[in-house]
């Protein structure tokens, strides 16, 4: 069946994929302002702010639909996925105000409560087994951890402003390039004098810490269970709160850093409420949308399938622009690439133009991955067995992001040393989500999309390439701890989208299958983002930039990235 629902969606798609093509080769111009490579959303962003700043900017995308990562595919006849992104909150305000992103089109459904953790255990007397739900309400919350330790339910709410406190203060930090320390140490007095404006953000991060620098320090450094072992003392509270210290990240709740990416998911903001999380209607690809939209009302242009050869490089080692891989030529002044670091320097730009020493550098960036994003379609929603729903409708607990396999840490160490002996692990973390519970436009009526983030799964299993094979076994496991949970989820599915990381990187040009284009460890972070020689965005080849998600701030769906590229080249050419 799935495979009969596959073709029917190609056929459809390719006759609207070539009609597309044909419009795209036909507009494309061959000189321009400012090229961005790569139609993700942080591509779209800087070419948003060029086209808005007066620069006669194009964007080229390799595949035929934009969105990078934060992308909306029809995957089985009336099913559609956020593929590969699938939550949204960290996108920057200003740039969400600054684009009218929602006159463009952009909604997004709230979620709350915004996370459930089940249990496997026998219920008590014929009760259901027990489970943890967190939300917006305080109240709420405390019973919820009360069920399982009334201490810990008195600590939390201090625990929360804690961490909004240190979360709040860094907002400065996204917002602006890293601090300029070749312009502070050398050069003429005008560059130092422009320079030390870069220093405005921690200045003002270190105002609002006040005497709370050391506590953000070490959430920074430590291991996330360093600062949870400290507050709580319920398996189910620290493992939940550990998910998002280990999210896409090839790290333990036991490694030092571990506790800045826990940090780094809860910073964001969304209709101003602070923390939250929620779901873009018709997927993620409508943030995508809303921003092209936007940058196309600005007079930018915006093309899909087309995928960049070569950076142009000439005899004065400037950009001169870009070669298609059908050896079309689109020479302009700059060129920002939405493509991670290795792809940039190691695939796109003529070697001859590089240093031995940086390319040995971008060599030594670490991309490892934990995550196998498994999509699935179901023509009825899992009924857990700690929340149970037999009337098929969608329960509050329906909405959120619902830990499974999250009831210890033990549990996610374990999986962790799975992946680390080169083993897809054999009791992986999940995070499933069911959009389609908020937003109807998704499904069919009475199914659902659901996804799954699962880690840890190794790009090498034991040394060796994923093959059809093993990703249909892991799935298999994953489907069977689903079970586990939600007896009758197996029987439900009507199609499944299989993506380890070997994947991630050939669909989205992810390096590793890396959702944050670089891991997000203390040595590739702010100054060192993606190499300390690369922190300011500009690259060794003058007029070169790089706006992705390896640059700072780093990754999720937050267009910072994209906007402090862009303001740096369009500093750059005013210089000129």
């Amino acid at each position: 069946m799935a495979a009969a629902m596959r073709s029917g969606r190609n056929l459809r798609a390719g006759t609207v994929l070539r009609s597309a093509s044909r419009l795209a080769h036909s507009a494309v111009k061959t000189q321009y302002d400012a090229l961005v490579i790569g139609g993700g959303h942080n591509g779209l962003v800087a070419a948003a702010y060029l086209q808005k700043g007066g620069l006669k900017t194009a964007v080229l995308e390799r595949r035929h639909v934009l969105g990078g990562a934060a992308v909306s595919e029809e995957l089985f006849p009336g099913f559609h996925f956020s593929r590969c992104s699938y939550l949204l909150s960290l996108l920057r305000p200003h740039i969400y105000n600054d684009l009218e992103l929602k006159k463009h089109g952009l909604k997004v459904y709230l979620r709350d409560p915004h996370a459930f953790t089940p249990m496997l255990e026998e219920g008590v007397r014929g009760a259901p087994p027990r489970s943890l739900t967190l939300g917006s309400d305080l109240a709420m919350n405390q019973r919820e951890i009360g069920k399982f330790s009334h201490g810990d339910a008195k600590a939390f709410p201090e625990f929360v402003t804690y961490l909004e406190k240190l979360a709040g203060a860094i907002q400065p930090l996204l917002d602006a390039p890293p601090v300029d320390i070749p312009g502070l140490t050398a050069g003429s007095l005008r560059r130092r004098l422009t320079a030390s404006k870069t220093l405005m953000p921690i200045v003002k991060c270190g105002l609002k810490l006040g005497r709370n620098i050391p506590e953000l320090y070490e959430i920074i450094t430590a291991p996330i269970m360093k600062i949870l072992n400290r507050w709580f003392e319920s398996e189910p509270l620290r493992a939940t709160l550990a998910t998002d210290a280990v999210i896409g990240a090839m790290t333990s709740p036991d490694s030092p850093g571990s506790g800045y990416v826990l940090l780094h998911h809860v910073m964001g903001e969304l209709e101003k409420e602070k923390g939250a999380w929620g779901y873009v209607e018709g997927g993620m690809g409508g943030v995508s949308k809303a921003i092209a939209s936007s940058a196309r009302s600005h007079g930018a242009e915006i093309f899909t399938e087309k995928e960049v050869e070569q950076v142009l490089v000439g005899s004065d080692g400037a950009t001169k622009g870009v070669v298609l891989k059908d050896g079309t030529e689109i020479r302009s002044k700059v060129v920002l690439s939405n493509a991670t670091p290795y792809v940039t320097f190691k695939k796109l730009t003529p070697q001859g133009s590089l240093s031995p020493e940086f390319i040995k550098a971008i060599d030594q960036i670490d991309y490892t991955s934990p995550v196998t994003k498994i999509n699935v379609a179901v023509d009825k929603l899992p009924n857990f067995l700690a929340s149970p729903t037999p009337d098929g409708k969608p329960g509050p607990h329906h909405q959120c992001s619902i830990h499974l396999n999250c009831e210890s840490v033990e549990v996610l160490e374990t999986a962790y040393k799975d992946a680390m002996r080169g083993q897809a692990s054999a009791r992986p973390m999940l995070e499933m989500t069911i959009p389609s519970v908020l937003d109807p436009t998704l499904a069919p009526p009475g199914c659902h999309v659901v996804s799954l983030f699962t880690q840890f799964t190794p790009y090498y299993l034991e040394g060796k390439e994923w093959t059809d094979q093993d990703r249909e076994a892991f799935a298999d496991v994953a489907f069977d701890w689903v079970e586990r949970y939600a007896p009758g989820f197996k029987k439900s599915v009507v199609g499944r989208d299989i993506l380890a990381p070997p994947d991630l990187e050939r669909i989205f040009g992810l390096t590793g299958g890396n959702i944050f284009h670089g891991s997000m460890s203390l040595d590739q972070l702010y100054l060192a983002r993606p190499l300390p020689s690369l922190s300011d965005y500009r690259s060794p080849i003058e007029g070169l930039y790089l706006c992705g998600s390896g640059s700072h701030p780093g990754g999720g769906v937050m267009g910072s990235p994209g906007w402090n590229a862009a303001l740096v080249a369009m500093a750059d050419l005013k210089k000129s």
